[in-house]
């Protein structure tokens, strides 16, 4: 079975500090469906370098165990919830894919 897979890039942040209130509720909800983070790039030390329209703002990639799984983490109250959170107007490019076997 394919992994699937949340993609997201923060092509602004101008106050990191407003992602407080959704990451403390979107952490525990994505642990909850079953999801694994592979990079929280750069808040958390990462490297990025950034190629044609690239950018090295926020990228957070996160697996989990099937694109099922991914997809009902994404749909699941909690991250409902946390998506609440996220300040009016933020910005971000968010895709759940499915890896290749």
């Amino acid at each position: 079975m394919a992994k699937g897979y949340w993609v997201s890039v923060y092509p602004a942040i101008s106050d990191p500090e407003e992602l407080a209130a959704y990451d403390k509720l979107a952490g525990p909800a994505v642990q909850a469906g079953g999801g694994r983070n592979l990079s929280l790039l750069p808040s958390r030390g990462g490297r990025v370098v950034a190629h044609e329209a690239g950018i090295t703002q926020r990228v957070v990639l996160i697996e989990f165990d099937s694109f099922e799984q991914a997809v009902a983490a994404y749909e699941s109250e909690a991250y409902q919830k946390a998506l609440v959170a996220l300040p009016d107007g933020f910005e971000r490019d968010f895709r759940i894919v499915e890896g290749i076997d």
